[in-house]
């Protein structure tokens, strides 16, 4: 029985609202039909980069599933989506699907890991080169409270650092506001995402990458990934559809693959697709996104892992506990 509390009041109450109106949501059970037509949604960002070529290979008609997929806004609008039965795959924050799979009213499995770290810290000091030389700096960052602070946290005290001790860390409400007190002069170092962390270094010739965050996490922690992104699926349409879902995972992989070979060819394509809004950005942003295929054992150890890291610091960031093993989907 799940019994784990939520992230927040406000998605808790979402989700038994549209559970209630919803019903059962599910289908007649009859057999499966292979190939299958799967709606997916993705976020703009890493999370879609991986779906760009299966994007548009469905367009073509080139696939052997039949896909609709969208580019949502926000992690929040998947989840009545989810609810309702109106999308059966989504790539969602990792410990987003961890609170959805703990949450009695959704039941979701992951099927895989797609993007490693996508986090950067941004210098305009030029005296930035390892993590020790953070001790005695300000870093801008945005999302108090969310899975990018505390896997920051957690290689900053790996590398004997503690946050807001040794290294002071403001908070502004969105990223753009990063950038525009980089480009004044007022944020010195920041830690970004890509491909806003791309964006910024182009609109500002003083600004650079100075680390990558999934490196240093990979020096300190060499047994687990920092795993950002997860592709989930409704246990329900899981079930029912198996050949369908093992069809997915055959393009999806496919999918990764192209975009990490292809990189002008997949910039062109998000920028079609309104992933990220610049073919220069994307083209630049792709390499320093981590685009993964990471399933099975491997991925449950991972995820394990990285949850384990934000467990530890926040237990509600991850819905409460650990998911169970019914959570990953294992062949």
């Amino acid at each position: 029985m799940k019994k784990i509390k939520i992230l927040s009041p406000m998605l808790a109450l979402a989700i038994l609202f549209v559970a209630a109106s919803c019903g059962n949501g599910g289908t007649s059970g009859d057999a499966p039909e292979t190939p299958y037509h799967i709606n997916m949604a993705v976020l703009p960002g890493p999370s879609a980069l991986g779906a760009l070529w299966l994007m548009d290979a469905a367009r073509a008609e080139e696939t052997q599933n039949s896909y609709d997929i969208r580019v949502l806004g926000t992690p929040e609008e998947v989840v009545p989506l989810i609810v309702q039965g109106a999308v059966d795959i989504a790539a969602v924050p990792t410990n987003m699907a961890s609170v959805l799979h703990n949450n009695p009213n959704v039941d979701v499995t992951m099927l895989a890991l797609s993007t490693m770290g996508v986090l950067h810290v941004i210098d305009t000091t030029g005296e930035i080169a390892d993590m020790a030389d953070l001790a005695g700096r300000t870093v801008h960052l945005s999302g108090y409270g969310a899975a990018p602070q505390f896997a920051f946290n957690y290689v900053l005290r790996q590398n004997g650092l503690e946050p807001d001790v040794d290294v002071e860390l403001i908070f502004q409400a969105e990223m753009p506001q990063i950038a525009a007190l980089m480009a004044e002069g007022i944020a010195e170092i920041a830690l970004l995402p890509e491909p806003f962390a791309t964006t910024v270094t182009m609109q500002n010739e003083n600004a650079r990458h100075a680390l990558d965050l999934t490196q240093e996490w990979n020096r300190v922690q060499p047994d687990y990934g920092l795993v950002m992104t997860a592709i989930i699926v409704r246990s329900e349409f899981l079930a029912q559809h198996p050949d369908a879902v093992g069809i997915f995972m055959s393009e999806f992989e496919q999918s990764i693959n192209f975009i990490n070979n292809n990189v002008s060819e997949a910039a062109a394509l998000a920028v079609d697709f309104g992933v990220i809004p610049n073919e220069a950005i994307a083209a630049a942003a792709i390499p320093r996104s981590n685009q993964v295929f990471i399933t099975g054992e491997r991925m449950r150890n991972y995820t394990r892992g990285y949850l384990g890291v934000l467990y530890a610091q926040a237990p509600a960031s991850i819905g409460g506990a650990l998911p169970d093993e019914a959570f990953y989907f294992i062949p």
